[in-house]
Protein backbone atom coordinates (compact mmCIF):
# COMPACT_ATOMS: atom_id res chain seq x y z
CA UNK A 1 0.00 0.00 0.00
CA UNK A 2 1.40 3.48 -0.87
CA UNK A 3 2.54 5.35 2.23
CA UNK A 4 3.58 8.86 3.21
CA UNK A 5 7.01 9.55 4.65
CA UNK A 6 5.35 10.02 8.01
CA UNK A 7 3.85 6.53 7.89
CA UNK A 8 7.16 4.99 6.85
CA UNK A 9 9.16 6.64 9.62
CA UNK A 10 6.52 6.10 12.30
CA UNK A 11 6.17 2.41 11.50
CA UNK A 12 9.91 1.81 11.36
CA UNK A 13 10.33 3.33 14.85
CA UNK A 14 7.27 1.80 16.48
CA UNK A 15 8.14 -0.42 19.46
CA UNK A 16 4.59 -1.43 20.35
CA UNK A 17 1.01 -0.25 20.71
CA UNK A 18 0.10 0.70 24.27
CA UNK A 19 -3.16 0.00 26.07
CA UNK A 20 -3.68 3.77 26.31
CA UNK A 21 -4.02 3.92 22.53
CA UNK A 22 -0.64 5.57 22.21
CA UNK A 23 2.43 4.22 20.47
CA UNK A 24 5.75 3.56 22.15
CA UNK A 25 8.18 5.10 19.70
CA UNK A 26 11.94 4.69 19.45
CA UNK A 27 13.72 8.06 19.34
CA UNK A 28 16.63 8.03 16.92
CA UNK A 29 18.28 11.24 18.13
CA UNK A 30 17.71 13.18 21.33
CA UNK A 31 18.75 16.84 21.54
CA UNK A 32 18.95 18.62 24.88
CA UNK A 33 19.79 22.08 26.18
CA UNK A 34 20.21 23.75 29.55
CA UNK A 35 16.58 24.71 30.28
CA UNK A 36 14.51 21.50 30.15
CA UNK A 37 17.19 18.90 30.95
CA UNK A 38 18.33 19.59 34.58
CA UNK A 39 15.11 18.29 36.12
CA UNK A 40 15.15 15.24 33.86
CA UNK A 41 18.67 14.31 34.90
CA UNK A 42 17.65 14.86 38.51
CA UNK A 43 14.84 12.34 38.05
CA UNK A 44 17.32 9.80 36.68
CA UNK A 45 19.47 10.19 39.76
CA UNK A 46 16.48 9.76 42.05
CA UNK A 47 15.54 6.54 40.24
CA UNK A 48 19.10 5.27 40.05
CA UNK A 49 18.98 5.15 36.24
CA UNK A 50 21.58 5.80 33.54
CA UNK A 51 21.11 7.28 30.09
CA UNK A 52 20.15 4.24 28.01
CA UNK A 53 21.96 5.21 24.80
CA UNK A 54 24.20 8.21 25.56
CA UNK A 55 25.60 8.14 22.02
CA UNK A 56 22.15 9.15 20.74
CA UNK A 57 21.90 12.26 22.93
CA UNK A 58 23.55 15.58 22.09
CA UNK A 59 23.59 18.75 24.18
CA UNK A 60 24.30 22.42 23.65
CA UNK A 61 23.68 25.65 25.54
CA UNK A 62 21.53 28.27 23.83
CA UNK A 63 18.61 29.77 25.75
CA UNK A 64 20.43 31.42 28.65
CA UNK A 65 23.88 32.02 27.18
CA UNK A 66 24.82 35.70 26.88
CA UNK A 67 25.51 36.84 23.32
CA UNK A 68 27.84 39.72 24.24
CA UNK A 69 30.04 38.80 27.22
CA UNK A 70 30.75 35.08 26.84
CA UNK A 71 33.38 34.60 29.54
CA UNK A 72 32.44 32.55 32.58
CA UNK A 73 31.27 32.99 35.21
CA UNK A 74 28.23 34.65 33.65
CA UNK A 75 27.00 37.81 35.36
CA UNK A 76 23.55 36.22 35.75
CA UNK A 77 23.88 33.71 38.63
CA UNK A 78 21.00 31.56 37.33
CA UNK A 79 22.47 31.34 33.84
CA UNK A 80 25.87 30.51 35.27
CA UNK A 81 24.37 27.77 37.45
CA UNK A 82 22.45 26.30 34.50
CA UNK A 83 25.44 26.02 32.17
CA UNK A 84 27.50 24.43 34.95
CA UNK A 85 24.68 21.96 35.66
CA UNK A 86 24.42 20.98 32.00
CA UNK A 87 28.18 20.46 31.83
CA UNK A 88 28.09 18.31 34.98
CA UNK A 89 25.19 16.20 33.73
CA UNK A 90 26.81 15.56 30.35
CA UNK A 91 30.09 14.53 31.96
CA UNK A 92 28.41 12.24 34.49
CA UNK A 93 26.09 10.52 32.01
CA UNK A 94 28.46 10.39 29.03
CA UNK A 95 26.49 12.73 26.75
CA UNK A 96 28.18 14.66 23.91
CA UNK A 97 28.12 18.36 24.77
CA UNK A 98 28.76 21.19 22.32
CA UNK A 99 30.05 23.66 24.88
CA UNK A 100 31.18 27.20 24.07
CA UNK A 101 34.80 26.07 24.24
CA UNK A 102 34.14 23.42 21.57
CA UNK A 103 33.49 26.00 18.86
CA UNK A 104 30.33 24.06 17.95
CA UNK A 105 27.88 25.71 20.36
CA UNK A 106 24.71 27.32 19.10
CA UNK A 107 20.94 27.11 19.01
CA UNK A 108 20.03 23.44 19.23
CA UNK A 109 17.95 23.54 16.03
CA UNK A 110 20.84 25.07 14.09
CA UNK A 111 23.53 22.83 15.56
CA UNK A 112 21.70 19.54 14.90
CA UNK A 113 21.55 19.97 11.11
CA UNK A 114 24.98 21.55 10.69
CA UNK A 115 26.60 18.70 12.63
CA UNK A 116 24.75 16.09 10.56
CA UNK A 117 22.90 14.69 13.57
CA UNK A 118 19.63 15.53 11.83
CA UNK A 119 19.13 12.92 9.12
CA UNK A 120 16.25 11.71 6.93
CA UNK A 121 14.06 8.91 8.19
CA UNK A 122 14.83 9.27 11.86
CA UNK A 123 12.77 10.40 14.85
CA UNK A 124 14.10 13.39 16.78
CA UNK A 125 12.95 14.70 20.14
CA UNK A 126 14.02 17.75 22.12
CA UNK A 127 12.66 19.61 25.12
CA UNK A 128 11.86 22.59 22.92
CA UNK A 129 8.71 23.30 20.93
CA UNK A 130 10.54 24.27 17.74
CA UNK A 131 12.06 20.83 17.25
CA UNK A 132 9.81 20.57 14.19
CA UNK A 133 12.64 22.46 12.42
CA UNK A 134 14.46 19.17 11.81
CA UNK A 135 11.59 17.89 9.69
CA UNK A 136 13.09 19.86 6.81
CA UNK A 137 15.37 16.84 6.32
CA UNK A 138 12.61 14.26 6.13
CA UNK A 139 12.77 13.46 9.84
CA UNK A 140 9.82 13.22 12.21
CA UNK A 141 10.78 15.71 14.90
CA UNK A 142 8.81 17.09 17.83
CA UNK A 143 9.15 19.00 21.05
CA UNK A 144 8.64 17.25 24.39
CA UNK A 145 8.22 18.15 28.05
CA UNK A 146 10.65 17.58 30.90
CA UNK A 147 9.11 14.27 32.03
CA UNK A 148 9.36 13.04 28.45
CA UNK A 149 13.00 14.17 28.32
CA UNK A 150 13.49 11.88 31.31
CA UNK A 151 11.73 9.01 29.51
CA UNK A 152 13.89 9.36 26.42
CA UNK A 153 17.09 9.60 28.46
CA UNK A 154 16.16 6.47 30.42
CA UNK A 155 14.67 4.31 27.64
CA UNK A 156 15.31 6.00 24.26
CA UNK A 157 11.55 5.71 23.74
CA UNK A 158 8.42 7.65 24.59
CA UNK A 159 4.66 7.31 24.35
CA UNK A 160 2.91 9.36 21.66
CA UNK A 161 -0.48 9.77 20.09
CA UNK A 162 -0.22 9.26 16.34
CA UNK A 163 -1.27 12.41 14.49
CA UNK A 164 -3.07 12.63 11.17
CA UNK A 165 -1.17 13.95 8.15
CA UNK A 166 -2.05 17.07 6.18
CA UNK A 167 -0.30 17.76 2.89
CA UNK A 168 0.25 21.48 2.22
CA UNK A 169 1.15 22.33 -1.38
CA UNK A 170 2.53 25.72 -2.39
CA UNK A 171 2.82 25.91 -6.16
CA UNK A 172 3.82 28.67 -8.54
CA UNK A 173 6.68 31.13 -8.11
CA UNK A 174 7.28 33.55 -5.25
CA UNK A 175 7.70 37.20 -6.18
CA UNK A 176 11.06 38.91 -5.52
CA UNK A 177 11.26 40.00 -1.89
CA UNK A 178 9.01 37.18 -0.67
CA UNK A 179 10.76 34.64 1.52
CA UNK A 180 10.20 31.41 3.42
CA UNK A 181 9.18 33.40 6.49
CA UNK A 182 6.40 35.02 4.48
CA UNK A 183 5.27 31.58 3.29
CA UNK A 184 4.84 30.17 6.78
CA UNK A 185 3.23 33.35 8.14
CA UNK A 186 0.74 33.11 5.28
CA UNK A 187 0.02 29.44 5.95
CA UNK A 188 -0.56 30.13 9.64
CA UNK A 189 -2.75 33.11 8.84
CA UNK A 190 -4.88 31.03 6.48
CA UNK A 191 -5.15 27.83 8.55
CA UNK A 192 -5.01 29.38 12.01
CA UNK A 193 -2.81 28.95 15.06
CA UNK A 194 -4.85 25.89 16.02
CA UNK A 195 -5.47 24.64 12.50
CA UNK A 196 -2.78 21.99 12.74
CA UNK A 197 -3.87 20.53 16.07
CA UNK A 198 -3.72 16.75 15.78
CA UNK A 199 -1.81 16.90 12.48
CA UNK A 200 1.65 16.47 11.08
CA UNK A 201 2.21 18.88 8.19
CA UNK A 202 3.88 17.61 5.03
CA UNK A 203 5.04 20.57 2.95
CA UNK A 204 5.43 20.18 -0.80
CA UNK A 205 4.84 21.68 -4.20
CA UNK A 206 6.99 23.73 -6.55
CA UNK A 207 8.01 26.32 -3.95
CA UNK A 208 9.35 23.73 -1.53
CA UNK A 209 11.09 21.89 -4.35
CA UNK A 210 12.99 25.12 -5.11
CA UNK A 211 13.66 26.07 -1.50
CA UNK A 212 17.13 25.42 -0.14
CA UNK A 213 17.49 23.48 3.11
CA UNK A 214 17.63 26.57 5.28
CA UNK A 215 14.41 27.92 3.78
CA UNK A 216 12.74 24.58 4.43
CA UNK A 217 13.95 24.74 8.03
CA UNK A 218 12.36 28.17 8.47
CA UNK A 219 8.94 26.85 7.47
CA UNK A 220 9.17 23.60 9.43
CA UNK A 221 10.36 25.57 12.47
CA UNK A 222 7.08 27.46 12.71
CA UNK A 223 4.80 24.46 12.17
CA UNK A 224 4.17 24.47 15.91
CA UNK A 225 2.92 28.08 15.60
CA UNK A 226 0.18 26.69 13.36
CA UNK A 227 -0.76 24.03 15.91
CA UNK A 228 1.03 21.13 14.19
CA UNK A 229 3.50 19.24 16.33
CA UNK A 230 5.40 17.98 13.28
CA UNK A 231 6.28 19.61 9.98
CA UNK A 232 8.42 17.97 7.32
CA UNK A 233 9.59 18.05 3.72
CA UNK A 234 10.43 14.95 1.69
CA UNK A 235 14.20 14.50 1.29
CA UNK A 236 15.76 15.06 -2.12
CA UNK A 237 19.14 15.75 -3.71
CA UNK A 238 19.35 19.12 -1.93
CA UNK A 239 18.98 17.30 1.38
CA UNK A 240 21.78 14.88 0.58
CA UNK A 241 24.06 17.62 -0.74
CA UNK A 242 23.61 19.62 2.47
CA UNK A 243 24.39 16.64 4.70
CA UNK A 244 27.33 15.18 2.82
CA UNK A 245 30.54 15.47 4.81
CA UNK A 246 28.87 16.64 8.02
CA UNK A 247 30.61 15.32 11.16
CA UNK A 248 27.91 12.85 12.26
CA UNK A 249 26.84 11.67 8.81
CA UNK A 250 27.97 8.33 7.36
CA UNK A 251 31.17 8.30 5.32
CA UNK A 252 32.36 6.41 2.23
CA UNK A 253 30.36 3.33 1.30
CA UNK A 254 28.08 3.84 4.32
CA UNK A 255 27.16 7.27 2.91
CA UNK A 256 26.17 5.83 -0.47
CA UNK A 257 24.07 3.18 1.25
CA UNK A 258 22.41 5.79 3.47
CA UNK A 259 21.47 7.96 0.50
CA UNK A 260 19.86 5.00 -1.22
CA UNK A 261 17.77 4.32 1.90
CA UNK A 262 16.84 7.97 2.24
CA UNK A 263 15.63 8.16 -1.35
CA UNK A 264 13.04 5.49 -0.56
CA UNK A 265 11.58 7.54 2.29
CA UNK A 266 9.77 10.17 0.25
CA UNK A 267 6.01 9.89 0.26
CA UNK A 268 4.78 7.59 -2.49
CA UNK A 269 3.18 9.58 -5.34
CA UNK A 270 -0.23 7.94 -4.89
CA UNK A 271 -0.30 7.78 -1.10
CA UNK A 272 -3.28 9.11 0.80
CA UNK A 273 -3.47 11.99 3.27
CA UNK A 274 -6.03 12.89 5.89
CA UNK A 275 -6.27 16.35 4.36
CA UNK A 276 -4.75 18.31 1.48
CA UNK A 277 -4.50 22.12 1.24
CA UNK A 278 -3.33 23.99 -1.85
CA UNK A 279 -1.90 27.52 -1.97
CA UNK A 280 -0.54 29.66 -4.81
CA UNK A 281 2.84 31.32 -4.38
CA UNK A 282 1.66 34.37 -6.32
CA UNK A 283 -0.86 35.12 -3.57
CA UNK A 284 1.87 35.53 -0.93
CA UNK A 285 3.37 38.95 -0.25
CA UNK A 286 5.87 40.22 2.35
CA UNK A 287 4.11 39.72 5.68
CA UNK A 288 4.31 41.08 9.22
CA UNK A 289 2.35 40.40 12.37
CA UNK A 290 0.32 43.13 14.03
CA UNK A 291 -0.95 41.24 17.08
CA UNK A 292 0.08 38.82 19.81
CA UNK A 293 -0.05 35.50 17.94
CA UNK A 294 1.77 34.50 14.74
CA UNK A 295 -1.63 34.10 13.10
CA UNK A 296 -2.41 37.80 13.53
CA UNK A 297 -0.59 38.95 10.43
CA UNK A 298 -1.10 41.07 7.35
CA UNK A 299 0.72 41.79 4.12
CA UNK A 300 2.92 44.86 4.34
CA UNK A 301 0.53 46.91 2.20
CA UNK A 302 -2.56 45.99 4.25
CA UNK A 303 -4.15 47.75 7.19
CA UNK A 304 -4.52 46.76 10.81
CA UNK A 305 -7.84 44.95 11.38
CA UNK A 306 -10.85 46.74 12.83
CA UNK A 307 -12.51 44.66 15.58
CA UNK A 308 -15.91 45.88 14.39
CA UNK A 309 -15.26 44.31 10.98
CA UNK A 310 -13.98 40.85 11.95
CA UNK A 311 -15.88 37.69 12.75
CA UNK A 312 -17.47 37.85 16.19
CA UNK A 313 -15.46 34.80 17.31
CA UNK A 314 -12.24 36.78 16.75
CA UNK A 315 -13.34 40.14 18.11
CA UNK A 316 -12.13 39.77 21.69
CA UNK A 317 -8.70 38.52 20.64
CA UNK A 318 -8.34 41.38 18.15
CA UNK A 319 -9.28 43.94 20.81
CA UNK A 320 -6.80 42.40 23.25
CA UNK A 321 -4.03 42.42 20.63
CA UNK A 322 -4.67 46.02 19.58
CA UNK A 323 -4.71 47.13 23.21
CA UNK A 324 -1.35 45.47 23.88
CA UNK A 325 0.27 46.57 20.63
CA UNK A 326 -1.12 50.13 20.90
CA UNK A 327 -2.06 50.11 17.25
CA UNK A 328 -4.96 51.92 15.62
CA UNK A 329 -7.63 49.86 13.81
CA UNK A 330 -7.75 50.54 10.09
CA UNK A 331 -4.32 52.18 10.03
CA UNK A 332 -1.58 50.90 7.70
CA UNK A 333 0.95 48.62 9.39
CA UNK A 334 3.65 50.14 7.20
CA UNK A 335 5.12 53.17 8.90
CA UNK A 336 4.76 51.82 12.45
CA UNK A 337 7.83 53.15 14.33
CA UNK A 338 10.22 50.61 15.88
CA UNK A 339 12.78 50.81 18.68
CA UNK A 340 14.64 47.51 18.21
CA UNK A 341 15.56 45.32 15.23
CA UNK A 342 16.47 41.71 15.99
CA UNK A 343 17.90 39.35 13.38
CA UNK A 344 18.35 35.90 14.91
CA UNK A 345 16.57 32.86 16.45
CA UNK A 346 16.20 29.23 15.39
CA UNK A 347 13.87 30.46 12.64
CA UNK A 348 16.16 32.85 10.81
CA UNK A 349 19.78 32.92 12.00
CA UNK A 350 21.44 30.69 9.44
CA UNK A 351 24.12 31.49 6.89
CA UNK A 352 21.82 32.24 3.95
CA UNK A 353 19.73 34.59 6.12
CA UNK A 354 22.79 36.73 6.81
CA UNK A 355 24.03 36.41 3.24
CA UNK A 356 20.74 37.67 1.84
CA UNK A 357 20.53 40.63 4.20
CA UNK A 358 24.20 41.60 3.78
CA UNK A 359 23.74 41.81 0.02
CA UNK A 360 21.20 44.60 0.48
CA UNK A 361 22.42 46.18 3.73
CA UNK A 362 25.90 47.09 2.48
CA UNK A 363 26.32 50.85 2.45
CA UNK A 364 23.18 51.47 4.53
CA UNK A 365 22.94 52.76 8.10
CA UNK A 366 20.64 51.83 10.96
CA UNK A 367 18.23 54.68 11.71
CA UNK A 368 19.01 56.97 14.62
CA UNK A 369 17.46 55.73 17.86
CA UNK A 370 17.11 52.09 16.73
CA UNK A 371 18.98 49.36 18.57
CA UNK A 372 19.83 46.65 16.01
CA UNK A 373 21.41 43.31 16.85
CA UNK A 374 22.42 40.39 14.63
CA UNK A 375 22.89 37.04 16.36
CA UNK A 376 24.21 34.00 14.43
CA UNK A 377 22.42 30.74 15.18
CA UNK A 378 25.69 28.95 15.88
CA UNK A 379 29.37 29.61 16.37
CA UNK A 380 29.98 27.92 13.02
CA UNK A 381 27.60 30.32 11.25
CA UNK A 382 29.37 33.22 12.95
CA UNK A 383 32.79 32.04 11.81
CA UNK A 384 31.70 31.66 8.17
CA UNK A 385 30.05 35.09 8.23
CA UNK A 386 33.30 36.58 9.52
CA UNK A 387 35.32 34.78 6.85
CA UNK A 388 33.02 36.26 4.19
CA UNK A 389 33.09 39.73 5.72
CA UNK A 390 29.36 39.62 6.42
CA UNK A 391 29.85 40.64 10.06
CA UNK A 392 31.69 43.74 8.83
CA UNK A 393 28.71 44.72 6.66
CA UNK A 394 26.42 44.51 9.68
CA UNK A 395 28.82 46.35 11.99
CA UNK A 396 29.39 49.16 9.51
CA UNK A 397 25.63 49.52 9.12
CA UNK A 398 25.26 49.97 12.88
CA UNK A 399 24.16 46.49 13.96
CA UNK A 400 25.69 44.90 17.03
CA UNK A 401 27.24 41.60 15.90
CA UNK A 402 26.81 39.07 18.72
CA UNK A 403 27.86 35.56 19.73
CA UNK A 404 25.62 32.55 19.08
CA UNK A 405 22.48 31.96 21.13
CA UNK A 406 18.72 32.33 21.32
CA UNK A 407 19.14 35.97 22.35
CA UNK A 408 16.07 38.17 22.10
CA UNK A 409 13.80 35.47 20.72
CA UNK A 410 12.65 34.66 24.25
CA UNK A 411 14.89 36.78 26.50
CA UNK A 412 16.02 34.09 28.97
CA UNK A 413 19.31 36.00 28.79
CA UNK A 414 20.37 39.66 28.99
CA UNK A 415 18.90 40.50 25.54
CA UNK A 416 15.47 41.92 26.44
CA UNK A 417 13.05 44.63 25.43
CA UNK A 418 12.62 47.49 27.88
CA UNK A 419 9.21 48.87 28.75
CA UNK A 420 6.87 49.04 25.76
CA UNK A 421 9.61 49.03 23.11
CA UNK A 422 8.49 47.65 19.78
CA UNK A 423 10.76 45.18 18.01
CA UNK A 424 11.00 44.15 14.38
CA UNK A 425 11.98 40.52 14.85
CA UNK A 426 12.93 37.56 12.65
CA UNK A 427 11.97 35.17 15.47
CA UNK A 428 8.93 32.90 15.68
CA UNK A 429 6.71 34.16 18.51
CA UNK A 430 5.13 37.50 19.31
CA UNK A 431 3.37 36.52 22.53
CA UNK A 432 3.01 39.04 25.35
CA UNK A 433 6.25 39.19 27.31
CA UNK A 434 8.07 36.89 24.89
CA UNK A 435 11.01 39.28 24.45
CA UNK A 436 11.54 40.03 28.11
CA UNK A 437 9.21 42.91 28.94
CA UNK A 438 5.56 42.24 29.85
CA UNK A 439 4.53 45.30 27.86
CA UNK A 440 7.13 44.91 25.10
CA UNK A 441 5.75 44.57 21.56
CA UNK A 442 6.96 42.20 18.85
CA UNK A 443 6.36 42.33 15.10
CA UNK A 444 7.45 39.18 13.26
CA UNK A 445 8.86 39.42 9.74
CA UNK A 446 11.54 38.05 7.42
CA UNK A 447 15.21 38.93 7.96
CA UNK A 448 15.27 41.38 5.07
CA UNK A 449 12.15 43.08 6.38
CA UNK A 450 13.95 43.42 9.74
CA UNK A 451 16.83 45.10 7.93
CA UNK A 452 14.42 47.42 6.13
CA UNK A 453 12.83 48.38 9.45
CA UNK A 454 16.26 48.91 10.99
CA UNK A 455 17.44 51.38 8.35
CA UNK A 456 14.16 53.30 8.11
CA UNK A 457 13.20 53.21 11.80
CA UNK A 458 9.74 51.90 10.98
CA UNK A 459 7.95 48.87 9.57
CA UNK A 460 8.76 49.09 5.87
CA UNK A 461 8.41 47.23 2.62
CA UNK A 462 11.89 45.83 1.90
CA UNK A 463 11.07 45.79 -1.81
CA UNK A 464 10.75 49.59 -1.76
CA UNK A 465 13.64 50.22 0.63
CA UNK A 466 16.17 48.10 -1.24
CA UNK A 467 14.74 48.22 -4.77
CA UNK A 468 14.40 44.45 -4.90
CA UNK A 469 14.11 42.90 -8.29
CA UNK A 470 16.07 39.65 -7.77
CA UNK A 471 17.93 37.82 -4.98
CA UNK A 472 21.30 39.36 -4.09
CA UNK A 473 23.31 36.90 -1.97
CA UNK A 474 26.88 37.43 -0.82
CA UNK A 475 28.69 34.42 -2.30
CA UNK A 476 30.04 31.75 0.04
Amino acid sequence: MPRSLFEKVWESHMVRDLSSGQTQLLIGAHLIHEVTSPQAFGMLRELGLKVRFPERTFATVDHIVPTDERAEPFSDPLADAMIKELRRNCEEFGVTYFDIASGRQGIVHVVGPEQGITQPGTTIACGDSHTSTHGAFGAIAFGIGTSQVRDVLATQTMALNKPKVRRINVDGELSPGVYAKDVILYIIRRLGVKGGTGYAYEYGGEVFDRFNMEERMTVCNMSIEGGARVGYVNPDEKTFEYLKGRPYCPKGKAWDEAVERWRQLASDPDCGYDDVVDFRAEDIMPSVTWGITPGQGVFIDETIPDPDKVDESQRDSVIEALDHMKLKPGAPIKGTPINVAFLGSCTNARLTDFQEVAGYLKGRKVARGVKAIAVPGSMAVGVICEELGIDKVFREAGFEWRGAGCSMCLAMNPDKLVGDQICASSSNRNFKGRQGSPIGRTILMSPLMVAAAAVTGEVSDAREVFGIESPNLVSA
